[in-house]
């Protein structure tokens, strides 16, 4: 097992919640901060009591003051930036578990350009999209720099495609990644289920 102090950042609130769940635990109890199908569009982010027979020797540590975090080794590189933070408010309180690149792996500035777009796409475009229940794909990107993609879900037929993709695509792929100079859609909209809707 190896330590780690500052990959996920729990917040003061999150920790004193937790705090309190687990005093009603086993002594020694932690919590295990984890990602179900991590790098995949279908990622999602958890947290669950972590009792003493269940710390495995790969898990990752990071000691709190009241308790342990574990992270399992296969989480890892996908809960890098994470955060987790409790609110309260007149209605109670919420946790919230920040993961931005769980869906898709970190990579390096320096990494080759094509898993610099298929990370933005996959860790910053699609989340925003997901809300209006669309997503994008990489096509192809070609010699001259263009980002080929295609849109599916309620993307597909949406007559506001044009506007998110020169607006918001286009704009933020052209500002983090320097090798690309334009963006193009190879999607058949009229062939979506709401068409131009």
């Amino acid at each position: 097992m190896t330590t780690e102090t500052n990959l996920i950042e729990i917040t003061e609130a999150a920790e004193k919640h937790f705090a309190g769940l687990l005093s009603s635990q086993e002594e020694g109890t932690g919590i295990r901060v984890f990602v179900v199908n991590p790098g995949t569009p279908h990622a999602e982010c958890g947290v669950s009591y972590c009792p003493p027979n269940a710390v495995e020797k790969n898990d990752l540590s990071m000691p709190l003051t009241a308790f342990t975090a574990y992270i399992d080794e296969e989480s890892i590189p996908y809960l890098d930036d994470a955060k987790i933070d409790y609110q309260t408010d007149d209605m109670g309180g919420q946790l919230t578990l920040r993961a931005p690149n769980a869906k898709a792996r970190k990579v390096d500035d320096d990494a080759p350009v094509i898993d610099r777009i298929r990370y933005l796409l996959e860790a910053e475009i699609n989340p925003q999209l997901a809300s209006h229940g669309g997503q994008v794909a990489l096509a192809e990107f070609t010699e001259d720099g263009i980002v080929v993609l295609k849109f599916g879900g309620g993307c597909q037929g949406c007559g506001m495609v044009d506007a998110t993709l020169s607006d918001g695509i286009e704009k933020t792929l052209m500002e983090k990644i320097p090798e690309v100079k334009g963006v193009k859609d190879i999607t058949e909209h009229e062939q979506g289920d709401n068409p131009y809707y």
